[in-house]
Parts: structure tokens; C-alpha cells; sequence
């Protein structure tokens, strides 16, 4: 989920954690499960600051090894190193299962998006995304909020975060329902269809797909259980040219590769050099696939520039290359 999302799930399960005795009995452990839990809700998520080093150093390790089940067990006691010199009268039984709740939520709920995460590891290096919910759902966030209100109003935490959850365990239910139903659909459209990604849009009824056959790529989208193949495309394995070779040692177009589990690809040759795209066909945009990988290569296969990362026009793909014009 996004950072905003898992702050204020950080601050409901705070207020969740109300309902246990040993967290109210005690006003140094009801501050410090508070403040944990919402540090809780957001350390895994720590790596965000590859970001700064580089788009493809970002998506290789983004929710990687930070989501990790060493990670899981690990981030609880480092909060707990940090926190408890501050409240050595808190429960620190108490204080460390419910940090520990809210760095497996973190974890747990963003397996439920298209993007997902390495939660396996070190068992299996394979990306769980479930495709159900939205990176950011306003439904999520909204009654999260909502929850706040009537809390910071009154009501009692415990319950009232309680009857939150209760209503988001079934809204999660309903999506998950919507989804099989457009699977279904697109089956019956598609009947040699070999592998279906669907992926949640910010409103409820329309999903993202793309779909492929032995023969062809499908993107398309889906409204309530209609569904609507927008484009097709013939699909051509990646040959094993010099070129491609070259380009796959890139670090971005790596990158790209190692995330993206349905693409396209073009080879274009100009006088002095080679440009080779990636094209991940998973998220269309009004027209336009907005996350690619470019490396463009010297006559000698020596790489000039690259990138990775999400452009919405091909003016700006050629500002973010920065070298050489189209």
C-alpha cells in the first residue's frame, strides 16, 4: 500500500491494541504500542530511499529482502532497541507482539497489489502479487479515516477499529470475488489463453488486463464483469541478437526484466547507434504504456544511456535519456 495508507493503519491498530489489558493498565505501554505501531506500519518500507540512488537499484530491491521473513522477525526488536529505553516501564511482551503485528500487516496487505512483494524469502525469490487491491484504494483509506474521526470524537478505539476491520476483511472478500469474475471472463473470451494478469485500478469496477495466448498478447480492461481487449499485439520471442545481448546487461533494462513478467520489445538502428525498448504491457494509459526500459548503444554494443522507470510521453522518455534525439 502507499505510505499514507499504512500510517493511519498504523494509528487503527494502535487503537485495536486498546483492547488489551495489559496495553491500558499500563500509560507507558498504551503511548509506546502507539508510537510502535505506526513506526511498524512503516519500516519495511525503508527501502524507498533507493529511489535516490537510481530507478533500477529501486525496482530490483523494492519490497525485496525489507519484506523479507527474516525481515518481518528482525524489524520488531529494532524498533523495540530503539523504543524501549524510552518506556522501560512498558509491557514489553505486550509492546513487541503487537510492533510485530503491525510490521507482518505492512507486509501482508502489500501482497494483495500488482506490484507484491518477496515475502518468501529466503525461501523462494518469487514475487507474490495478488492483484486485488489497489496500491492506494479509497475505500481503504477513507474508512481508515473515517475510524479516526469518531475516535478522536469519543468513541472508544478498541471497538471502533475493531468494526474497521471487520468491514475491510470483507471488503477484501468482495474484491477478491470481482477479480475471479473477470478471470472468468476473460477465459471465455480468450479460450487458449495460456497466463492472465489482472490488475486493480482506484475504482472499485475497473481492472487492468493483459493476457497471453501461445500466439498473442491481449491488453485490455474491464468494467464491473464487461470486458474490453484494447489492443493486441503478435507475440515475438526476444531474439538472442548481439545487440539484445548487449542491452541486457544494461542495469536498467535488468532491472526491468527481473520485474516485469509481460512485455514487448522493439530494436530500432539509427546511424551511429541502437535503441532497444521494453515495453511492460501491464499498465496502458489512455493510449500509452507508461513503464518502459530504454538502452540506446554505441556501433560497439557499449552503452551510451538508459533508463527505467514510468514516462507518460515520448518527449519526456527523451529528456529522462538525456543524450541522444529520437
Amino acid at each position: 500500500m502507499d505510505t499514507g495508507t499504512h500510517v493511519v493503519m498504523g494509528i487503527a491498530l494502535g487503537g485495536l491494541a486498546t483492547l488489551d489489558p495489559a496495553v491500558t493498565s499500563n500509560h507507558a505501554t498504551t503511548i509506546s504500542v502507539l508510537i510502535a505501531t505506526i513506526a511498524g506500519s512503516q519500516i519495511p518500507d525503508i527501502d524507498t530511499v533507493l529511489k535516490l540512488r537510481n530507478n533500477a537499484i529501486y525496482i530490483r530491491n523494492h519490497r525485496g529482502i525489507t519484506h523479507s521473513v527474516p525481515a518481518v522477525v528482525l524489524w520488531p526488536l529494532v524498533i523495540l532497541a530503539v523504543l524501549y529505553p524510552f518506556f522501560p516501564n512498558a509491557n514489553l511482551l505486550h509492546l513487541w507482539a503487537w510492533t510485530f503485528a503491525a510490521v507482518f500487516i505492512h507486509v501482508f496487505v502489500d501482497i494483495f497489489n500488482a506490484y507484491g512483494t518477496q515475502a518468501l524469502r529466503p525461501f523462494s525469490a518469487k514475487w507474490v502479487a495478488l492483484g486485488v487491491i489497489n496500491t492506494f484504494d479509497p475505500f481503504i483509506f477513507g474508512i481508515h479515516v473515517l475510524a479516526i474521526f469518531i475516535w478522536a470524537v469519543g468513541a472508544h478505539a478498541g471497538y471502533t477499529f475493531l468494526a474497521m476491520f471487520l468491514v475491510i476483511i470483507a471488503y477484501y472478500f468482495k474484491r477478491y470475488q470481482a477479480k475471479k469474475r473477470v478471470l472468468l471472463e476473460v477465459r471465455s473470451m480468450i479460450p487458449d489463453v495460456k497466463e492472465i494478469i489482472v490488475a486493480p485500478t482506484m475504482r472499485f469496477h475497473q481492472w487492468r488486463i493483459a493476457a497471453m495466448s501461445e500466439g498473442f498478447f491481449y491488453v485490455g480492461r474491464a468494467s464491473k464483469e464487461k470486458v474490453e481487449i484494447l489492443d493486441q499485439f503478435k507475440r515475438v520471442p526476444v531474439p538472442q541478437t548481439p545487440v539484445i545481448e548487449a542491452a541486457k546487461k544494461d542495469e536498467n533494462i535488468a532491472a526491468f526484466l527481473s520485474f516485469s513478467p509481460v512485455y514487448r520489445w522493439e530494436v530500432d538502428e539509427y546511424d551511429h547507434y541502437y535503441e532497444v525498448r521494453f515495453i511492460d504491457l501491464r499498465y496502458r494509459s489512455n493510449g500509452h504504456y507508461p513503464f518502459v526500459a530504454v538502452v540506446q548503444l554505441d556501433t560497439n554494443l557499449k552503452p551510451i544511456t538508459s533508463y527505467t522507470g514510468w514516462v507518460y510521453s515520448e518527449k519526456k522518455l527523451r529528456k529522462k535519456l538525456g543524450i541522444l534525439p529520437s
